[in-house]
């Protein structure tokens, strides 16, 4: 059987896996997505990568985690070669743990615009504490988020309401 060709739009699969300089500093651009074959159906995606490495931005000590990431895709999917060599450029980055997980989120959520996404760092014992931080999406909440808002913003018919400056 012949090997399928691969998709254009996919930077790295297929290719040696060296990260450029580019690519370090700026690890969202190695991201690569691929169409959702399933997007009329709710189902979820789970990477777990249990060799994260990063470095204390304060100290330069490396810090090892497990990183989780799951979530309900809508149109688009991320490529898993792309995920860890985005995982990678995160190795000699000082960084803190709650950081590398929002950013996590942040680049992941700008790529796919999933339904819902859970990241998790579970960062290994350093100084006798261990840390985990858990960041999460939910599309629907934030739609729900943006129409309360825009309520807030008009008298709820579609009339903006009229503000005052006294007493400021």
């Amino acid at each position: 059987m012949k090997p399928r060709p691969r998709p254009p739009h996919l930077k790295h699969l297929g290719h040696r896996s060296a990260l450029r300089d580019p690519e370090v500093a700026r690890p969202r651009a190695i991201l690569d997505s691929f169409d959702n074959p399933k997007p009329e159906r709710d189902y979820e995606i789970k990477f777990v990568f249990p060799e994260f490495t990063s470095m204390c931005p304060v100290t330069g000590q490396p810090d090892f985690a497990t990183i989780t990431i799951s979530y309900v895709p809508d149109c688009k999917c991320v490529e898993m070669k792309s995920l860890k060599l985005y995982f990678l450029a995160y190795r000699n980055k000082g960084i803190f743990y709650e950081s590398v997980v929002n950013t996590i989120l942040d680049d992941l959520v700008d790529l796919l615009r999933p339904r819902r996404m859970t990241v998790i760092g579970d960062f290994a014992v350093r100084g006798g504490t261990a840390g985990t931080v858990t960041a999460a999406h939910d599309a629907s909440a934030a739609r729900k988020s943006q129409i309360t808002s825009s309520k807030l913003q008009t008298n709820g018919k579609g009339a903006k309401k009229k503000t005052s400056n006294r007493g400021v």
